[in-house]
């Protein structure tokens, strides 16, 4: 099952609406990718707010995501973070080291417009 990757204006919104399995983490990281290098977003909202626990191979997929996302331009804030997913990221020491975070989409968007990052919407 892909997960849905919508355009508005200069950033992408990517709201996570299942668990992820390792497949769907790995073709997440694809297809978040690839828009990327094809619309040539500045900003990406990634939104964690169903995700209520991740595994060791999923942190650092997400991690991974993050880190290349910005080696391709794109600054990255992930929203909607769970308690207990905050947890193992830092457990497991998956680096979110200048990595803006939001509590929901809206304020997502709003970092990313006020680091010059995403169109004034």
């Amino acid at each position: 099952m892909r997960i849905p990757i919508l355009k508005l204006y200069d950033i992408l919104l990517v709201s996570i609406q299942f668990e992820l399995d390792d497949e769907s983490a790995l073709t997440l990281q694809e297809d978040l990718l690839a828009k990327t290098h094809e619309t040539g977003a500045a900003g990406i909202v990634l939104d964690l707010t169903s995700l209520d626990i991740v595994d060791s191979f999923i942190a650092k997929v997400l991690g991974d995501t993050v880190a290349m996302a910005e080696l391709m331009g794109a600054k990255v804030v992930l929203t909607g973070i769970q308690p207990a997913v905050a947890i193992t990221l830092i457990e497991l020491g998956i680096s979110l080291e200048g990595i803006g975070t939001a509590l929901d989409l809206e304020k997502g968007i709003e970092l990313l417009n006020q680091s010059g990052a995403g169109a004034k919407i």
